[in-house]
């Protein structure tokens, strides 16, 4: 059987079974116009969410700022895991809500609560107030993933979908990419309270273009069951070996990202001896790799995907040498030499951004498009749980050896961990069938 049929007979098994607006009909150059605004605009939405997330690493870098609350290395660990143990938490009734309300007013009211809570740092006085605000950091920028992917689901095809989450997922890596560097700007211009002060309160302008653009109808709500047909149960989704494998992997994914976001700024000023301002512009360099890789990687699978191939066997493929490259950050851990650790450090960053709109895109082949909201949820909150485990687990292994060594092998280890998930768990003949008489082949 070739490619082309394989793929084909994919179609008609049931994971592209619920039709984009473009599968649904012609639509003008507005509209798609306008569908490819709303893509910059989930992009830019991510991208601050992860500007809000990640500036408090920048702070934990800053003597004041440790000074101030006593930090020690585990405190550290804490307050960078804190935001996730809300938004894991959060994730799967997010879905919901998504998948039952669409996304123009529940994203709006997420956002307009987080920014609030992001400037609100800048009066905290001990770490229990951190801590607090961290956790409710989180229960604003929960809505964020499910909504975006759900949006993107059902108004893009397969055939473009690897560029519409390539572009979404930049956000995903500017935002760490441009919040270090001004961060620690605002920082040294200001001082830590201004800087989360003019962030969290910058970021409402979004707020505009979000509610005039984007409308109620972009999302379809639930829809009835088309006679002869069986919706597959939310259950049977969670238990399938496609989903239990994507979790895995998306938990390694984003252990490595997570390390970089939370103690990478760290790492460049306590092991490798850089300034805060150096620090900020290495940091740049690996994640606006990663989002310029990941983009390009997205376009790429779509490339050939539209020749014929199996989508799913091309994404998966994008996906494990992603991260493959990943894992040589090992080789600039164990150097001597900052040029050599400082190539590596962005090079395996960049490199794994093949994997990141790929794996995503693969997931929502597979997923019938009625829960897509619910299973990003579901993934999400797997990349989440990674953001809590990454830097309780850097803070704690760096304060039992003294070094950083054990932390940067951990990383490793993970990589090859997600690579056995989608060779063996996430495979086509794994994908739940929509229909009674359907097997998963």
């Amino acid at each position: 059987m070739t490619n082309r049929t394989e793929s084909s007979a994919f179609s008609d098994a049931g994971p592209e079974r619920d039709k984009t607006p473009e599968e649904a009909g012609p639509f003008g150059p507005a509209r798609n116009r306008r569908r490819w605004t709303i893509i910059a605009l989930l992009s830019l939405g991510m991208t601050i969410a992860y500007v809000d997330r990640s500036n408090l690493s920048v702070a934990l870098a800053v003597d004041d700022f440790k000074r101030f609350f006593a930090l020690s290395d585990t405190d550290r660990g804490t307050l960078n895991s804190a935001f996730f143990w809300s938004y894991a938490l959060l994730q799967i009734p997010a879905g919901w809500v998504v998948d039952r309300y669409g996304v123009r007013f529940p994203y709006a009211l997420g956002f307009f609560f987080w920014s609030l809570v992001s400037a609100s740092t800048a009066l905290a006085r001990s770490v229990p107030q951190l801590l607090f605000l961290r956790v409710f950091l989180g229960v604003g920028e929960a809505i964020v993933a499910p909504a975006s992917y759900c949006w993107i689901r059902h108004n893009f095809s397969e055939r473009e979908r690897g560029l519409a989450v390539g572009l979404y997922m930049t956000g995903t890596k500017i935002g760490p990419a441009i919040g270090a560097p001004v961060a620690a700007w605002l920082i040294v211009s200001y001082d830590w309270r201004m800087m989360f002060l003019i962030l969290g309160l910058g970021g409402l302008l979004w707020l505009v273009p979000w509610l005039a653009l984007v409308r109620k109808e972009d999302v379809p709500g639930p829809q009835p069951v088309q006679a002869g047909t069986t919706p597959v149960s939310f259950g049977r989704l969670l238990g399938s070996p496609v989903i239990i494998g994507t979790v895995i992997a998306t938990f390694c994914y984003m252990y490595f990202v997570y390390f970089c976001m939370t103690w990478m700024p760290a790492y460049f000023v306590e092991r490798r001896g850089m300034s805060l301002s150096s620090m900020g512009l290495y940091t740049f360099f690996s994640f606006g790799g990663m989002a310029t890789v990941a983009a390009l990687a997205g376009w790429a699978a779509d490339l050939i995907i539209r020749r014929g191939y199996n989508p799913i066997n091309v994404r998966k493929g994008f996906t494990i040498c992603g991260f493959l490259v990943a894992c040589t950050e090992l080789l600039g851990a164990q150097a001597d030499s900052l040029a050599v650790a400082l190539f590596f450090a962005v090079f395996s960053l960049s490199g794994l951004g093949l994997a990141t709109a790929n794996y995503w895109a693969l997931t929502q082949t597979l997923v019938p498009g009625s829960a897509i909201g619910r299973i990003s949820g579901v993934q999400n909150c797997a990349a989440s749980v990674a953001g809590i485990v990454a830097p309780l687990l850097t803070g704690w292994l760096k304060q039992q050896t003294g070094s950083y060594e054990a932390p940067m092998q951990a990383i490793w280890l993970f990589l090859l961990a997600g690579v056995a998930s989608y060779l063996f768990l996430v495979r086509q003949k794994y994908a739940p069938s929509f229909r009674e008489d359907q097997s998963p082949n």
